[in-house]
């Protein structure tokens, strides 16, 4: 049992910090289009931080909480990026609720602009918690943005330990789902199976290594295999800067450990809860107060106390409508830098956004979703 959910475990951190690998190599390759200094206009500023707040992972909220500090946007562009964010737990829901993870961004992009506008019509002070701009520079270097194929064979000649390691890994994974040592297809499938089925459907993989698991298991099976193949071409196209400022110190030592551990312990805690009460019954019986359980844990500027309602609605013990709460209110780290400048900014944020979590999560009960 424990052999199996190390496996769901690593799988899950793979697709993790694989999108997250890919989304800073966009960042960098995009950056001159990224960093540009928003139009005046609070309706376009309204638009980009809603639009910057859909980007999994905390980039866009970085930035957008930065360029408030700075003053180039204005708090109703703050509240927006802070309700469409989900922080590293979009990359969870991409990794496991593939479709669903769409419908929701898509619903937090069009709270997010409707909150906005609604913020900007009724607030007054547009730079609340702000007295003057501060220094908090957004990431300069250059040196990073130059790509090219024929930079593989100048890495390969003057490897470095970090890239060999990297490639290693990667070779390492594409071998073992090849070999069958990881099935990908079958550990994310029995985890969304639901954690008391996790022995019954274990055993009937081991009679049925050919069974056809459906349309989900060919998107996790082609998935794991695209990501793997961007993250290699990335690590041996890569300068020697990216690899070891970005990939390395920002990703994976900084990620790696954390996102394992969460996952890992609360996949062991939802499978040892389910042999004493059934989740599903209990949570569809007390809705109300896992949605006030969801608000409350959404205040904490930090990933990974939101996996659990990820994985819980994963594995179909909790309704959308939570979920949906639980992504406005909370956003991974983007608002530490927040937190840090100014605690009024981050209060009254989040003020906002459990406002509006309440009022999506009630509804989203009563009608039923």
């Amino acid at each position: 049992m424990i052999d199996l959910i190390l496996k769901q475990t690593f799988i899950i951190t793979t697709f993790v910090l694989g999108m997250m690998i890919v989304i800073e190599y966009i960042n960098i390759q995009t950056r001159g289009l990224w960093s540009k200094k928003l139009q005046k206009s609070p309706i376009t500023q309204i638009f980009m931080g809603s639009l910057m707040g859909i980007i999994p992972g905390c980039l866009g909220s970085y930035t957008m909480v930065s360029l408030y500090i700075h003053r180039v946007v204005m708090f109703p562009a703050l509240v927006a990026t802070l309700i469409a964010t989900s922080g590293d737990e979009a990359f969870l829901m991409f990794s496991t609720i593939p479709v669903t993870a769409i419908k929701l961004t898509a619903i937090l992009f069009f709270v997010a602009i409707a909150t906005g506008l609604l913020v900007h019509l009724s607030v007054k002070n547009k730079f609340i918690g702000l007295k003057e701009k501060v220094s908090l520079p957004l990431h300069q270097n250059e040196a990073c943005n130059k790509y090219h194929p024929r930079l593989i064979l100048e890495n390969l000649r003057n490897i470095s330990f970090t890239r060999a390691l990297l490639i290693a890994s990667v070779l390492a994974i594409l071998i073992s789902m090849a070999t069958g040592i990881i099935d990908g297809s079958h550990h994310l499938n029995t985890l969304m199976a639901g954690s008391e089925n996790i022995a019954l459907i274990d055993q009937a993989h081991d009679h049925a290594h050919d069974h056809d698991h459906g349309g989900e298991a060919d998107w996790i099976r082609f998935t794991l295999l695209l990501l793997l193949s961007a993250i290699l071409y990335i690590v041996v196209t890569a300068k020697e800067h990216f690899l070891q400022d970005h990939l390395w110190q920002h990703i994976i030592k900084k990620h790696f450990l954390k996102i394992f551990l969460w996952t890992f312990g609360l996949i062991l805690a939802i499978h040892f809860a389910n042999q004493y009460i059934n989740l599903q019954d209990w949570i569809s019986s007390n809705l109300y107060l896992v949605l006030l359980i969801a608000l409350l844990i959404g205040i904490i500027p930090e990933s990974g106390p939101h996996y659990i309602f990820v994985l819980l609605f994963a594995q179909g013990s909790l309704p959308l409508s939570i979920l949906l709460a639980s992504s406005i209110v909370q956003d991974g780290h983007g608002s530490l830098p927040l937190l840090a400048e100014t605690p009024k900014g981050f209060i009254w944020a989040k003020i906002i956004n459990i406002g509006v979590g309440t009022i999506a999560g009630v509804l989203g009960i009563v009608f039923g979703f």
